[in-house]
């Protein structure tokens, strides 16, 4: 059977390419994913899935879901782009398609073509064959914000469910399990509240809401030494007055605050917050906080990582052109990094990140990731040795290298999937090591409230602002082969 659903994968490969290229084209910041949850949700719907939108009080949150009975499996990625980061792929340098919007610097346009791709394989398969199960697809909203999935989570949207496959866009095919690289953290902004004044004329009349949010950003970073070194943590002023003679009296510097495990992620939070009291108090301010989003650190579960590793090592990578290891090179050329192209060996099964210094990146699929048996596929759509949230990320991702990266990402969540459907011993032992190893000792603390919602005015200024230019730029599959011919680019340039 897994043969049948690796040719049904390949079967659908053109519409995995008209998946990645019009999703790329949309380039849509998170809580603005308008035209691609249209997009998506279209061509599921079209295949049969019933479509739940709105999903979390999120707009562009949705769920599709076809089949019948236990066990239920839900898919997800995450489909949102990146501030800055429009290019024009195909291209091995700087070419925004247009100058300054938004695009896919993280290659985000991808993972629900692998999901897609799978769940049809697997619906054509439990037809014929008459397995019982339910597929959901969900999309990660807002993850580039990491404001999505926690209130997913808060609001039932997995109930029922009894594992989650998570695809996220990389540069191999890979899966791991246990406390996986990286970082939790909460997203907070904090509003310093003044008095504005004439700033030459009567500067003592005001109060400086602005110097309230430098004095917190200063005395984070005195505070940072003494901090363990698996943080991270990163701060931008979104709002530092209107011009210079005006004392401002309104000013919000935005935190990221990352640990990897809850207790300290709560520990940092609290001193983030003392540190901005002091701040108010410093300046004669007042400071209030919203929380925008979180991430638990994420760790995924062992039974069904062996499982999606034994179909990895089936699959294999794909056998690269001449053209896609050319390009490859071209682009790690273009930002003076290591020229060895794309990946042709496969690592191993990852096993926990035990790095006593570790941190880094985080993925609100970890809340996910406490709250029930979760693996998570990475599939070779991009190039090894690039920044990431970068406009050279993008470079690949609507190519022939992006559309062979979820092809095979495809036929691992298809066979990984119906290990799942067909043999229960397999889901009782992930369901095992979920409750007696990864929750054993610890579990899952939301760091959003009751009250919290998502702050899904996010980004719709800069949507507004960029999205009647970039509309110019929609792919059309009907017109034309893939998203290159569209634009006129000839693969590779170099």
């Amino acid at each position: 059977m897994k043969a049948e659903l690796a040719a049904s994968v390949d079967q659908r490969r053109k519409l995995g390419q008209e998946i990645v290229d019009s999703v790329f084209s949309f380039g849509e910041l998170g809580f603005q994913e308008v035209e691609t949850s249209k997009y998506l949700t279209g061509v599921l719907e079209k295949n049969g899935f019933t479509v739940k939108r709105g999903v979390g009080g999120l707009p562009t949150g949705w769920t599709a879901t076809w089949g019948s009975g236990g066990p239920v499996i839900a898919l997800g990625s995450d489909i949102d782009g990146l501030p800055k980061a429009s290019q024009k792929p195909g291209v091995a340098h700087r070419e925004p398609l247009v100058p300054g919007a938004p695009g896919h610097g993280e290659g985000h346009n991808s993972g629900q073509a692998v999901n897609i791709l799978a769940a049809l394989a697997l619906k054509d398969l439990m037809q014929k064959e008459h397995i019982p199960g339910t597929l959901v697809l969900w999309p990660g909203v807002a993850e580039e914000l990491v404001a999505g999935k926690a209130f997913m989570i808060r609001d039932g949207v997995f109930k029922g469910v009894d594992a989650v496959v998570f695809t996220h866009v990389g540069d191999n095919l890979e899966t791991a399990w246990g406390p996986y690289k990286g970082s939790g953290l909460v997203s907070v902004k904090y509003s310093f509240h003044g008095e504005s004044a004439h700033a030459a004329g009567a500067p003592w009349l005001g109060r400086s809401a602005l110097d309230g949010a430098m004095l917190m950003g200063m005395g984070w970073d005195m505070r940072r030494e003494h901090l363990r070194p698996q943080q991270r943590s990163h701060y931008v002023i979104t709002d530092g007055g209107d011009q210079p003679n005006v004392v401002p009296p309104e000013a919000t510097i935005w935190f990221f605050v990352r640990e990897t495990d809850f207790s300290h992620i709560a520990q940092n939070y609290a001193t983030a917050n003392t540190i901005a009291e002091a701040a108010a108090k410093m300046s004669n301010t007042t400071v209030t906080r919203q929380v925008i989003g979180s991430a638990a650190p994420r760790y995924f579960n062992k039974p069904l990582a062996e499982l999606m590793d034994a179909n990895i090592r089936q699959v294999g990578l794909p056998t690269w052109t001449a053209d896609e290891q050319a390009f490859a090179k071209a682009v790690q050329r273009t930002i003076h990094a290591k020229e060895d192209g794309l990946a042709t060996q496969m690592p191993p099964l990852a096993g926990p990140n035990v790095d006593p210094a570790g941190g880094g990146g985080s993925d609100d699929v970890g809340d996910i990731s406490w709250t029930l048996p979760t693996v998570m596929l990475v599939y070779p759509s991009n190039i090894p040795n690039l920044p990431g949230h970068n406009w050279v990320n993008a470079m690949s991702m609507a190519t022939p290298i992006a559309h062979d990266g979820v092809v095979a990402g495809g036929k691992v969540v298809a066979m990984t999937v119906l290990d799942m459907l067909t043999n229960p011993a397999a889901l009782d032992a992930a369901k095992s090591f979920f409750r007696d190893v990864q929750t054993k000792d610890e579990h899952y603390v939301p760091m959003i409230g009751p009250d919290d919602k998502p702050q899904i005015q996010l980004n719709a200024d800069i949507m507004a602002k960029y999205r009647p230019e970039m509309r110019k730029y929609y792919y059309d599959p009907k017109k034309y082969k893939t998203y290159l011919d569209q634009l006129g680019v000839k693969w590779p340039t170099f």
